[in-house]
């Protein structure tokens, strides 16, 4: 299985979001360790942080992807954040979101912005589109996602240029019958792709299988896995906060859900295992269907 993971923050112990230059090293391991996973490329998952750190890891990322290395591929960049809605951020911490607009999001990109190949945001929050515009027409993914759109807001953002949601379900309200929101809207528009985590605590089984009827070869699987992944359980420093992992959950101490690491040979064996789908349309979510939504760049 050559597989694509396009939201991972890390691995051995390294966070894709504290990379300071010295750290190639390490990230040569990171990169022969994901191999060993079936990996054979990556987005490196930025999360919500100060913007000086974000640009760090950037320039260290960009130098890094020109060096001869072996392991799996550094595809590029995910910037999950730091344009997210409050109510939804998750583990995102509330002092280092930005309002969506152009100035803020230049800043971000700065000089990178031809390694950035995905970014997730709240698309409520620039109802012009203006900012999905400006990274469409430099080939960067959009994907919506710890947002609180309603239905409406989100077809106007799959109009608009938005192609995916980042991890279904996850950081964006559940359905209902009365609004349908962001998540409804992405599961009735056949166009667009829905990335979702199988570690069983994300989602429960039956939702994935609900998820994957709906949305069939449509469904990418990510890990978003984080710098504990390779590493026993345990607790482990995350920006300026701990996070602890048990049974390959992630947490902060108030018990919000941080991310996992359980990686993707697990998560295709899981939606097997319950039944979600067969073993060549699992291998498929971590494979082609990845691989394909890389191709509409």
């Amino acid at each position: 299985m050559k597989a694509l993971d396009l939201q991972i923050n890390g691995a051995l112990g390294l966070s894709f979001n504290d990379l300071h230059p010295g750290c190639e090293d390490k990230l040569a391991q990171v990169c022969e360790f994901l191999a060993t996973q079936g990996l054979q490329g990556f987005l490196a998952t930025l999360v919500t942080t100060d913007l000086a750190a974000i640009q760090r890891s950037l320039a260290v990322l960009a130098r890094f992807q020109q060096q001869a290395h072996g392991g799996a591929q550094l595809l590029g960049v995910h910037l999950e954040g730091p344009f997210l809605h409050p109510a939804k951020r998750g583990a995102h911490p509330a002092a280092h979101l930005l309002p969506l607009t152009l100035n803020h999001l230049k800043r971000v990109l700065g000089d990178f912005t031809p390694l950035v190949k995905l970014v997730t945001l709240a698309p409520e929050l620039d109802p012009t589109g203006a900012a999905i515009a400006y990274l469409r027409d430099r080939n960067i993914i959009v994907s919506a996602g710890h947002s609180q759109a309603t239905a409406a807001e989100a077809r106007c953002a799959f109009a608009q240029g938005v192609t995916a949601i980042t991890h279904a379900f996850n950081a964006m309200p559940p359905l209902h019958h009365r609004e349908p929101g962001l998540l409804g809207a992405a599961l009735l528009d056949e166009r667009i792709w829905c990335m979702a985590i199988a570690d069983g605590v994300h989602v429960c089984p039956d939702m994935l299988r609900l998820l994957y009827r709906l949305k069939g070869d449509r469904l990418i699987i990510a890990s978003d896995a984080l710098a504990p992944f390779g590493l026993p359980d345990g607790e482990y420093p995350w920006d300026d906060r701990p996070i602890r992992v048990t049974q390959g959950t992630a947490r902060l101490p108030d018990g919000t859900l941080a991310g996992t690491t359980v990686g993707l040979p697990q998560a295709v064996q899981n939606l097997v295992n319950w039944n979600v789908c067969t073993p060549a349309q699992a291998i498929a979510a971590v494979t082609a269907a990845p691989q394909t939504l890389l191709r509409e760049i």
